[in-house]
């Protein structure tokens, strides 16, 4: 019989010696103490379209850093921007509430007695950075801080809302002005919030949102389109001490912000003759948002649909859509005219009982309420929607466009 072959020594020590080399590369780089982690964000959260480039990214990392930005290194953010047991939950990106006409390019970290007096939670860097811009927003009673940190030129982090400023941070400010060049590392006592939300974002300029069909749009805020999963960037820790206070376990976790579907109804929309996101100047729009509509699912109950209007009988108002047939996503230009019933809605716990908004609970679903009239879509092209609403009216009339009616594009 011929001798059956065989592995020798020599290749079994080497091939082990290689599994080991890779098996503590690995190890090196997916270690939270490495302070300089390449990684991969999830597909959840990154596109880049064709025409952005690199050179693109960094750019627009130096117009958000006021030129102060350096690089384009990935670092994971290790540290809570609370402590653990001052929040009660995080409220994922998504939300459209009052003059919040399209999806909220935020999460919200909510303190664990949302009521409290100003200044009482402290909040913390939740890595190595560098504090470029601090933006006040001055009201007669108090001023509240918007904080901007660079760890590159590709990777950014935001709070606003902020109440108060430490002692420290406060001088550099009134001597810096607002944009600032301040190094910053995790876990420094950055200043302190109470009685509201902290606002929280994270940045890639490497990411393009897919479902925004026109970014130009947005150039007026333009880290919106760079608005990226803060999941992906978080060390293994922090994943799982921010997802034991998530509301959503629907994928995405996070939450969403960009819908559009080019030649469909769902996503957002602008009035025709404005300028975006930024409403215009040329007409007497006290708030821009007044000029944004938006047609987008529900941030913590996906599987319902949202209309919200920047004018509804001027007033901002988010109605639930009671039975979106046909689905938004699939309206496009041959489907003519199709109407909505638009409704009040409250959150309903697994128990069925109302949710507070207060208190910890996981994916609360929408229980219709009230009914509150009609409203009319049509896209009249790809990228033009005809809109008119019925107040106090039932879509079992017969309701046709008027001369009332608004033509938004996008």
């Amino acid at each position: 019989m011929p001798k059956e072959k065989g592995f020798s020594p020599l290749i079994i020590i080497l091939a082990l010696a290689i599994l080991g080399v890779m098996f503590l590369g690995v190890r090196y780089f997916t270690s939270p103490f490495h302070n300089n982690q390449i990684f991969k964000p999830s597909e959840n959260s990154i596109q880049r379209q064709a025409n952005w480039s690199t050179d693109n990214a960094e750019k627009r990392g130096q117009s958000l850093s006021h030129n102060q930005c350096q690089g384009m290194e990935i670092r994971k953010l290790g540290t809570l921007p609370m402590k653990y047991e001052d929040f009660s939950m995080i409220i994922p990106y998504g939300l459209v509430i009052g003059d919040h006409v399209t999806p909220i390019d935020h999460q919200y970290f909510s303190p664990t007695i949302f009521n409290s007096p100003r200044d009482k939670y402290e909040v913390y860097a939740m890595a190595d950075a560098r504090l470029v811009s601090i933006e006040p927003r001055v009201k007669p009673e108090y001023t509240e801080y918007r904080l901007v940190f660079t760890i590159s030129c590709r990777l950014f982090y935001y709070y606003d809302l902020v109440t108060s400023l430490t002692p420290e941070l406060k001088a550099e400010y009134d001597k810096q002005g607002r944009s600032v060049n301040i190094s910053i590392k995790e876990g420094q006592l950055i200043g302190r919030i109470g009685g509201q939300t902290l606002d929280f974002a994270v940045w890639d300029t490497t990411i393009v949102l897919p479902g925004f069909v026109d970014p130009k749009n947005y150039e007026e805020e333009m880290w919106k389109i760079h608005t990226a999963d803060p999941l992906d960037y978080y060390t293994e820790r922090l994943k799982e001490l921010a997802l034991s206070k998530y509301i959503r376990t629907i994928p995405p976790l996070s939450g969403k912000i960009d819908y559009d579907i080019d030649g469909r109804l769902i996503g957002n929309w602008f009035l025709e003759g404005t300028e975006g996101y930024q409403g215009t100047k040329k007409q007497a729009v006290a708030n821009y948002s007044q000029t944004h509509l938006a047609i987008v699912p529900n941030h913590l109950d996906p599987f319902s649909y949202i209309a919200s209007f920047g004018d509804y009988n001027n007033e901002f108002k988010q109605f639930l859509i009671k039975t979106a047939l046909p689905d938004p996503k699939e309206v496009g230009v041959n489907s003519g005219v199709v109407k909505y019933k638009l409704s009040d809605f409250q959150y309903i716990k697994k128990d069925g009982s109302n949710w507070d908004h207060m208190s910890l609970t996981q994916n609360p679903k929408i229980k219709p309420g009230e009914s509150r009239g009609c409203v009319l879509y049509q896209l009249l092209t790809d990228r033009k929607l005809k809109v008119e609403t019925f107040s106090n009216q039932s879509c079992n009339q017969t309701l046709e466009f008027s001369n009332q009616a608004l033509t938004f594009y996008r």
